[in-house]
């Protein structure tokens, strides 16, 4: 059986150039922002919103790393599968820049493949990330839709737990040895409108059980909080902020951090500007002593594999 894999993700600019039109992408998202004379008002809000964004880019190197991220998951995945005998072809769909879901829905339609697995890097569903994603597919793909295999979140998946957990480890180990006793680990997952969850979006759920699983594998061990970063305009989002945990924690005397972005599987500029820079600045006003972010998962391997046992068993499933 022939297979193919298409990875969704978010996207991000490959320079400075590619900003306005990436936001404009962003802001034309139905699933996200319903505004009425969209398309006008997306070309408006971006161009006035891309300044400000540039320099953030500039200061994290010029460009969003998830591309770069994402392809490096994106053969590793492919070369897991090969070395298991699986006959797959994974493919990169990203939702606001290229390579764009219309793109790669031409490369897959054309390719004469039995089953099409659609597997989100986003291991938690929302209606504004994954459900976006398959939207977007639905509006151009003109195959058998039989075919398709969707892969709806992974929050519980052991690999994928068991890979921030890596990441963690690895983010204590930055910490002065006689202070990693008192590290709170601050878990900041990206937020979103709270009138998504009293509609039924099972988000702030499915982080919930991650970030609860997480701790059970570490026995507990530390003291852990939940917050929420990257508010877009003025609805009500998910609480506490990133921001404010960092205060409040700060307020209680608690100087070591360990910053967790858990709703991310590659950095981009919400965790190398908005955790690593910005709110890095608060940390330092609030005289926390140890401030550090931990890198999203971008090259590990733990999470190639649960990606790839992910596949191989709807594979068996689906023969």
């Amino acid at each position: 059986m022939k297979t193919a894999v298409v990875l969704f993700n978010l996207g991000g600019p490959d320079s400075v150039d590619a900003v306005q039109p990436f936001l404009e992408n962003l802001f034309n998202d139905p699933d996200i922002f319903k505004l009425p004379f969209q398309k006008r008002l997306a070309k408006f809000i971006s161009r006035k919103r891309a300044p400000k964004v540039i320099e953030e880019y500039k200061l994290i190197g010029g460009k969003s790393p998830i591309g770069d991220w994402t392809e490096l998951q994106r053969k590793r995945l492919e070369d897991l599968l090969r070395l298991k005998s699986v006959n797959a072809d994974v493919f990169v769909a990203m939702r606001y820049w290229h390579p764009l879901t219309e793109e790669t829905v031409k490369k897959v339609e054309s390719g004469g493949y039995d089953k099409v697995i659609l597997l989100p890097l986003y291991p938690h569903y929302s209606i504004s990330t994954t459900g976006s994603s398959f939207n977007e597919w639905k509006r151009f793909y003109r195959g058998d839709t039989t075919k398709l295999v969707y892969v709806n979140s992974y929050f519980k998946d052991e690999l994928y737990l068991k890979a921030v957990n890596e990441k963690i480890e690895e983010g204590l180990k930055k910490f002065p040895e006689k202070i990693k006793g008192e590290v709170n680990l601050v878990f900041s997952a990206h937020g979103t409108p709270k009138s998504y969850i009293k509609k039924g979006d099972p988000y702030l759920c499915e982080i919930m059980v991650s970030v609860e699983e997480i701790m059970k594998l570490r026995n507990n061990d530390l003291p852990h909080h939940l917050c929420f970063q990257s508010k877009v305009g003025p609805m009500k989002w998910l609480e506490p902020s990133t921001d404010s945990m960092i205060e409040k924690l700060a307020s209680e005397g608690r100087k070591h951090l360990l910053i967790i972005p858990i709703s991310f599987v590659s950095d981009h500029v919400e965790t190398l500007f908005e955790l690593d820079i910005e709110y890095r600045h608060i940390a330092d006003e609030h005289k926390i002593e140890n401030y550090i972010v931990m890198p999203g998962l971008n090259d590990s391997k733990i999470f190639a594999d649960s990606l790839a046992n992910q596949v191989i068993n709807l594979v068996k499933e689906t023969k």
